[in-house]
């Protein structure tokens, strides 16, 4: 079984990488550059469909690729990730007595031994495992009699599946490596390896455990948010028991409305705790699909319309270094004052950006995009147009810099990125206008405060940072004078820059082509002339520089 699980996955990146090497990479070295953007949406969106119905075919690994690669906007092409947002709701639950057999192979007794009751048909299913409701035995815990528990169970061999396909995409991510343009974008066997390492943690149920107390003790005191208690006795590394605290599901919205509970409220606290996640805990719930969230009217004596909003499934978390955290801080700082200059910084800071991106041209597109973008909704944003002629001097003075689309999100953040692009849609989900620039700024200036000591001392910080710059002017404006005496001054012109590039570059392939004609030429009429050792040394010549020519940068 493991053999041919490999020998699908090798034999189906194979054939992906088949064809978009020829697709991409020889027809348009050879003159058929339109030939092959004609139909390139089309086959990716195939690409994608094929991988879809192979994921869940195989599941396991697959299934989890698939909805890693989904939330990779930064990378992937818009055709991938939509075509892949929905994978999880395709996977099929395993037998139920095979569920059984792997409970009593933990617990070393019969199931009934522990739960009064075990439904057997699954409330959910995932590519690890799947969740069924059951109630524990009176004498299993000592206290309420037979309260409501989910128990988390992982699917049958699945270690092993892991094992496995972790090899083999390690195997597809060295033959993807070697490709220029995606070597560029991303490091692909890192990234695979930060996948496995969070896949398997994922299949540790004790770790997740050990999750879900940690993420309740930071909200400890916040009523308004509630974490399912761990039920130790009964949870092993193949099995986890928890309280029962399911509501309503986050996306079902006609519920929430009918609960009376305002969906506004929800998309605004529901960014409020991942805000503190992230930049005050370090560490967070990084897959916050639908599936793991609720929300439930819990009133009290001073609140009767009080309600909670609910966590569950702590596998896959994200922990921030402190470097990581102040880069992080530095981005919401720059967002949240519309500092195009400092944005780039912390960029450079989080390794956001490829090397040779042009930065003063990154800073004057971030200017537009404050300009433009700031402070609206994301309705307003969908809805937002531009005319002709202010999109034709856009593209003109940045055309660049979107056609090398120089953002990447560094291999220790995929988690990360993983969790803004959910939660982005999520938010919006729930409330159509929601402007998540009315809390970034608001929140960025209570972090400002709190770490400077108040408004007066950040007054004070600022301050002495103009004070520091108008110090140095003088200096700056010598050092500018005696460059332009010794005649030192360069002026750089990325856009001229980049067409001599291209010049340089199209030269080059013209006289590789001249050289593979001459040879091709050369060989016909030896061939011809009946030379046949002549001919196939000037084949082969031709052959050689048909490669540089397709492979030569």
């Amino acid at each position: 079984m493991y053999r041919n699980r490999v020998r699908r996955t090798l034999w189906f990146f194979d054939k992906i990488m088949l064809s978009v090497l020829w697709w991409e990479l020889i027809l348009p070295k050879v003159g058929f550059r339109k030939l092959s953007a004609k139909g390139r949406s089309k086959r990716i969106l195939g690409y994608a469909t094929a991988f879809r119905k192979l994921a869940v075919q195989m599941g396991g690994v697959m299934i989890k690729m698939g909805q890693f690669l989904s939330s990779r906007l930064d990378v992937l092409p818009r055709e991938i990730t939509t075509e892949l947002s929905g994978l999880q709701d395709e996977v099929q639950p395993e037998n139920v007595e095979d569920i059984r057999k792997v409970i009593e192979s933990e617990y070393g007794v019969p199931l009934e031994q522990h739960f009064v009751d075990f439904d057997p048909q699954p409330i959910a299913a995932a590519s690890i495992g799947q969740v069924h409701m059951a109630h524990l035995c009176q004498s299993s815990t000592g206290g309420d009699p037979c309260p409501a528990v989910v128990v988390k169970v992982q699917r049958p061999d699945i270690d092993k599946i892991v094992e496995v396909d972790l090899a083999s995409l390690r195997t597809v991510g060295k033959w993807v490596s070697r490709i220029k343009t995606v070597r560029k974008r991303a490091n692909v066997p890192a990234l695979l390896e930060e996948f496995g390492s969070s896949l398997l943690e994922e299949i540790d149920y004790l770790h997740e455990g050990k999750n879900a107390e940690q993420f309740a003790a930071n909200f400890t005191g916040r009523t308004e948010i509630c974490v399912p208690q761990v039920i130790w006795s009964h949870t092993t590394k193949r099995v986890l028991v928890l309280e029962d605290v399911r509501g309503i599901k986050i996306t079902d919205y006609a519920a929430i409305d009918a609960a009376g509970i305002d969906r506004k409220e929800v998309a605004e606290r529901l960014l409020g705790t991942y805000l503190q996640q992230v930049f005050e805990d370090g560490f967070f719930h990084a897959d916050p699909h639908p599936g793991n969230m609720f929300v439930q009217l819990a009133p009290t004596a001073e609140n009767p319309k009080a309600w909670q909003l609910t966590f569950v499934d702590f596998g896959m978390t994200g922990t921030l270094p402190a470097q990581t955290k102040v880069g992080l801080r530095e981005i919401l700082f720059a967002v949240g004052t519309k500092d195009a200059g400092r944005l780039v910084r912390a960029f450079q800071m989080m390794n956001f950006l490829l090397p040779g991106t042009d930065l003063d041209l990154m800073e004057r597109m971030s200017v537009r995009m404050f300009q433009d973008m700031w402070g609206k909704s994301t309705d307003e944003l969908v809805q937002m147009k531009m005319h002709r002629e202010e999109m034709e001097q856009f593209v003109q003075e940045f055309g660049d810099l979107l056609y090398e689309m120089p953002f990447q999100i560094p291999e220790n953040l995929i988690l990360f990125g993983r969790m803004v692009s959910i939660l982005s849609g999520m938010c919006t989900g729930l409330y159509a206008d929601f402007n998540v620039w009315q809390y970034l700024a608001p929140y960025a200036q209570k972090l400002i405060e709190a770490e400077s000591g108040g408004t007066f001392q950040t007054i004070l910080k600022e301050a002495g940072s103009i004070f520091q710059t108008l110090i140095s002017l003088p200096k700056k404006t010598e050092h500018f004078i005696d460059r332009i005496e010794q005649g030192k001054l360069e002026v750089k012109l990325p856009e001229m820059r980049e067409h001599f590039r291209r010049l340089e570059r199209s030269q080059r392939k013209m006289a590789n082509a001249v050289v593979f004609a001459a040879f091709l030429l050369s060989g016909v009429q030896l061939y011809l002339s009946h030379q046949i050792w002549w001919a196939v040394g000037f084949g082969a010549a031709a052959f050689i520089a048909l490669l540089v020519f397709i492979f030569g940068r």
